[in-house]
Order: C-alpha cells, then structure tokens, then sequence
C-alpha cells in the first residue's frame, strides 16, 4: 500500500467535505475547491477524516492513490488556513517593492521585473535593512 495514500487526511473544523461520485468538493472560510477523481481511487469520509483506497495494486493504481491524498490534503489546508511564502532577496541593488497587486523586483539587470498578481493572492515586501 502507498505509505502517502494510506494516511488518513484530518478534516478541521469549519471545513465542509462533500463526495459526489468521483468529484470531491472541499468548501472552507477561504474558499471552495474541487477535485475530480479517476475510477480507480475511492474516498471515504466519516469522523472528521477522509480515507483513500484504490482498486487494485497496479502501479498507475498506486501512483494516483497517493497523487489523490496529497491533492485533498492540500485543498483542505488551502480553504481553511491558506498558503504563505516567504522569500529573502539577498545582494547589492536587490530589491523587491509591493504597489497594490504588483510586485516589482530588481534583480541585477537593467530593468525591474513587474508581475501582475490575481487577486486571490495577497503580497508585501518588508525592509530589513541591516540584517546579517
């Protein structure tokens, strides 16, 4: 059995799971995702956990088992607490600026690189001068 599909997946309070077929819909404060499942991978939720199998061995059987867990486990956490990255710009002339949903970074070259973010995603850029 897959060690990462076996696992079961702990669903939070505040989070909604809904299984229809072999579409799962996961509906949390931060949003509503869904997921599409193939025929070979099953899902059973009850008490608060979500539990994989898959019908066979095969190893197209075994992959998707787990690429299924990790998928719901990432939509779980993405509509109840979210995702955050944090990213440290080091060298001379580095910088990064944060204008509404843009975010500027000079890197080096002799132009910035401008990137228009959706507005699903929230940005800021703190300056730590002096850190070591």
């Amino acid at each position: 059995m897959s060690r990462i599909g076996k696992s079961p997946v702990t669903i939070p309070s505040g989070v909604e799971v809904k299984v229809d077929g072999q579409v799962i819909t996961v509906k949390g404060s931060l949003g509503v995702l869904t997921q599409e499942m193939d025929s070979c991978v099953t899902v059973v939720v009850e008490d608060g956990t979500a539990t994989f199998s898959r019908e066979s061995d095969a190893p197209a059987h075994r992959a998707k088992h787990g690429l299924y867990r990790s998928l719901f486990s990432n939509m779980v956490k993405g509509v109840s607490e979210g995702f955050k990255k944090e990213m440290e710009i080091v060298g001379v002339g580095y910088r990064a600026t944060a204008n509404g949903q843009k975010l500027e970074l000079a890197l080096g070259y002799s132009h910035p690189f401008v990137f228009e973010l959706p507005k699903e995603i929230k940005v800021s850029a703190v300056s730590e001068k002096g850190k070591a």
